[in-house]
């Protein structure tokens, strides 16, 4: 006898007996205490769902019965944490979930995808690679992440006769998306605003799976005086589209990390690509002519 057949066989014997039908697991759920009605959400089936992350975080403001509304709604504008969200019951709202998932599912895609395979040759970059042989290599290897493999520092010797002053270079780092939204327009800014300042800059190179340190194993090939790496941020739920730039005065493997200066958040929600591209070139001239970068920089400056 098999299971749905003792099922049958118990369920008749109750039934003879005047006794109700047992509920059994995959029978008609029926609450001894109905919930409240669901609130209408305005969408019926087939309707279009907009995109949560076309919200403004800053503006988005879900609290009810607020006691002074308008003055946090102002607060709110100063920052795009996630204020005010709001609550049903003990959970968050509906619309504050789905926009923490899905800027965690964009921070997750950010870092696995990939800068386009011909983004150094449309930018005009000569493009090389770390010795990390894909992606998942990168993640886990960030010691390989800084050395360029045995091509990339042939071609790149074969790029630069002479050692440049300035050299740029364009990193993937953990953020894809951050490097296709700003990387360009932020170094054409540091361009410009170093050729103002009669400034040479060395060919930009763009590199593949590449950690800040990368930037040092450039400064031992080229021999440049100073290296600016532009370089997808690790994202977070703000944006997956944040930036940074880590110069170096005279640049070679080992130098320690408190000889960086660095600018972060490049984003636009942050500090926007062009405007983060003229301060990296004042930045730079005042390195250049100080002969040393990060802390000891900031050092000079007390004096």
């Amino acid at each position: 006898m098999n299971k749905q057949e003792l099922t049958a066989m118990v369920a008749e014997i109750l039934g003879q007996m005047g006794l109700p039908e047992p509920m059994v697991k995959g029978s008609d759920y029926k609450p001894s205490n109905p919930g409240p009605e669901p609130k209408d959400n305005g969408f019926r089936e087939g309707d279009f769902v907009p995109d949560v992350t076309a919200l403004d975080l800053r503006k988005l403001y879900l609290q009810e019965n607020a006691a002074d509304k308008e003055g946090f709604a102002r607060l709110k504008m100063k920052t795009p944490a996630r204020l005010g969200s709001g609550r049903a019951g003990p959970r968050y709202k509906t619309l504050t979930m789905l926009r923490f998932r899905a800027d965690h599912a964009a921070a997750q895609d950010a870092v696995f995808s990939q800068v386009a395979e011909d983004f150094a040759e449309k930018n005009g970059l000569i493009p090389l690679k770390t010795r990390c042989k894909d992606k998942e290599e990168y993640l886990t290897r960030p010691d390989l992440g800084r050395v360029l493999d045995e091509d990339s520092e042939k071609k790149l010797k074969s790029a630069v006769s002479s050692a440049p002053r300035v050299q740029i270079v364009v990193g993937d780092g953990l953020s894809s998306a951050a490097i296709g939204a700003n990387a360009m327009d932020c170094m054409a800014a540091i361009k410009d605003g170093l050729k103002v300042r009669g400034i040479d800059t060395g060919k930009a190179v763009f590199i593949r799976y590449c950690r800040v340190g990368a930037g040092d194993a450039v400064g031992d090939v080229t021999g440049c005086e100073l290296v600016c790496v532009l370089v997808g941020e690790r994202p977070g739920l703000v944006t997956d589209k944040s930036m940074s730039a880590y110069i170096t005065y005279k640049p070679h493997t080992g130098v320690s990390e408190s000889a960086r200066t660095v600018v972060s958040n490049i984003h636009a929600q942050g500090t926007p690509a062009v405007e983060a591209g003229a301060h990296i070139a004042e930045l730079i001239e005042t390195i250049l002519r100080k002969k040393v970068s990060g802390v000891e920089l900031h050092l000079e400056g007390a004096k």
